[in-house]
Order: C-alpha cells, then sequence, then structure tokens
C-alpha cells in the first residue's frame, strides 16, 4: 500500500514538473478550419510539454504583421506563394517550417450549375491579394476560359489576361467579403476555409475546382530566428501526428487534405 501511495506521489511530482516547465506560444490562425485543426494539435502537444494559445485573425495581413512584430510565436493560415509574396513586398523577417494541409480553391455561383453555363460578360469576384487572386485566374485559365500571358507563372494578374473568349469581368474583393459576393456576382473564386465557414461545401458546391496538384499547400511559419528551437520541433510533431491526420480526414472529407 505504501508503494502505491509513493508511486503515486512520485508520478504526480512528475506530471507538475512537467506543468511547472510547460512552455507557452501564440499562434495565430484563421477561423474555421485552421483554428479547428490547430484546437486539436493543442491536445497532442500539451502532454509534451508545449501549451498552445490561438488567436484567430478575419484577415491574411495582420498574423504575418503581428508574427513578425514578436506578437505571436508562430501562425497556421496561408500557402507558401502567399508567404513568399508578403515577405518580399514587406520584409518581413520569416520562414515556413513545416506543410500542413491543402484546400483546393473553389468557384461559386448561386446562379448557373456549372462554369460552362455562364454568360457572356459574366462577372466572376476573385480575391485582391496577389496570390490568391492569381490562384483564382489560374483555375480558370485551366479550364480554358480566358488565356493568360506565357511566362507570368503564379504571380498572374487581371494584366496578365490575353485573351477572353466570354468577356468575364472581374471583381477583386477581400477573400473574406468573396462568400457574401455571391448573390450580386456571378460566380466567385472563394478558399475553402472561408467557404467552409460561409456553410459551402467545398466538394459539392464548386461549379469549377483547383486541381489537387496546385502548389498552395498551407504552411507554419515562424520568425527566422525561432526556426531552430526546441519548440518549433515539438509543434511541427504534434501537428503531423496520427492524430491529427485522422482528425482531418474524418472531419473534412477531402475538403481539406493532409500534406505531409
Amino acid at each position: 500500500m505504501l508503494k502505491k501511495i509513493l508511486a503515486t506521489a512520485a508520478l504526480a511530482a512528475i506530471l507538475s514538473a512537467t506543468s511547472a516547465f510547460a512552455e507557452t506560444i501564440k499562434i495565430g490562425v484563421t477561423p474555421g478550419e485552421h483554428a479547428q485543426i490547430m484546437e486539436k494539435v493543442k491536445e497532442i502537444a500539451k502532454p509534451k510539454g508545449l501549451d498552445i494559445e490561438i488567436f484567430e485573425f478575419s484577415d491574411y495581413v495582420v498574423p504575418n504583421q503581428a508574427l513578425n512584430d514578436g506578437e505571436l510565436d508562430a501562425n497556421s493560415f496561408q500557402h507558401k506563394p502567399y508567404l513568399d509574396n508578403q515577405i518580399a513586398d514587406r520584409k518581413f523577417d520569416l520562414v515556413d517550417v513545416a506543410y500542413t494541409v491543402n484546400f483546393p480553391m473553389g468557384v461559386y455561383s448561386k446562379k448557373v450549375k456549372g462554369f460552362d453555363e455562364l454568360a457572356d460578360g459574366a462577372t466572376i469576384a476573385i480575391p485582391n491579394d496577389p496570390t490568391n487572386g492569381g490562384r483564382a485566374l489560374l483555375i480558370i485559365a485551366d479550364k480554358g476560359a480566358i488565356k493568360l500571358k506565357e511566362g507570368s507563372g503564379l504571380k498572374v494578374t487581371l494584366a496578365d489576361i490575353v485573351e477572353n473568349k466570354k468577356n468575364f469581368k472581374f471583381v477583386e474583393l477581400d477573400a473574406a467579403q468573396l462568400p457574401r459576393s455571391i448573390d450580386d456576382v456571378d460566380a466567385a473564386a472563394i478558399n475553402t476555409n472561408y467557404a467552409l465557414e460561409a456553410g459551402l461545401d467545398p466538394m459539392k458546391d464548386p461549379i469549377l475546382k483547383e486541381g489537387e496538384k496546385a502548389p498552395y499547400v498551407n504552411l507554419i511559419a515562424v520568425r527566422k530566428a525561432d526556426k531552430d528551437k526546441p519548440w518549433v520541433k515539438t509543434l511541427i510533431e504534434s501537428y503531423h501526428s496520427d492524430p491529427v491526420k485522422q482528425f482531418i480526414l474524418d472531419k473534412y472529407k477531402g475538403a481539406a487534405v493532409p500534406a505531409w
């Protein structure tokens, strides 16, 4: 009996010590799936001595600024082309340390059932940030509805459209506002996180969908000075765990795909 009491006391002491020396980090995410997945990561990381505080941001710009300024320790909401563009434009001292999930972008409409049904001169809303706006144009170009300047790469803009067979009119809006624009335009290219938040089904509802091989896998970003710190390794191990992978597969059923 005494041995059992001593063993229990020893275990309690170990748990208490682990809790006392746990490291706390702040991670920025966007609402919806990134926040939901990070809650699961938080569960996995806690027994490893890493406490995660999750902060939600409603746009794509502030989480990188907050990370660069030291208000966050990491963020998880963006793909590499977007991060690369932010670093180039804003001189952020950030780096990606791990891939997370892929969310294929879709084009949605309440006025037609298929993309080919869009009328001549139809209005299509796309994100107003350079990488996601270009992403939307690439999806439409892949369909053959527009032709883009040769060699324009991923950073395509409206100025790179060299052929527009159906005279589509493109309207650039903040990515978070796109779901609410569907009633006012003929179609809208919407990132999956905002589509899910608006109650759209990224598997069934799009009239046009991005291919699986598109280079827009999401990632975890940290400040360059922190990339080799032990907590970064623990964060990645927790995110890339089997329970997190199964959570993503079960909850999103193909709308989000683990990318590790």
